[in-house]
């Protein structure tokens, strides 16, 4: 049969923190929630750059068949 803890020997003393219980977890939480922001920040700027870079080279595409439709009409019409 189990037998009772023993009594402490010395009570706590009134210099001591009070201990949080929760502080461990929150802390984890705190700094996993600290890591997943930054991992998704680093995922946000990753596909802003490409969404930059698609947009450049459509703008390039753009302007290219521009050109090539003005030269054709310039073309056409002064007989080059």
């Amino acid at each position: 049969m189990a037998h009772p803890a023993p009594a402490r020997s010395t009570p706590p003393s009134v210099d001591d923190p009070p201990l949080d219980p929760h502080a461990v977890d929150r802390a984890y939480r705190y700094y996993r929630a600290q890591r997943h922001a930054k991992i998704e920040h680093r995922r946000a700027a990753r596909i802003a750059r490409l969404r930059f870079w698609a947009f450049v080279a459509l703008l390039v595409l753009a302007s290219l068949v521009i050109a090539v439709t003005v030269w054709g009409e310039i073309r056409q019409e002064f007989g080059l």
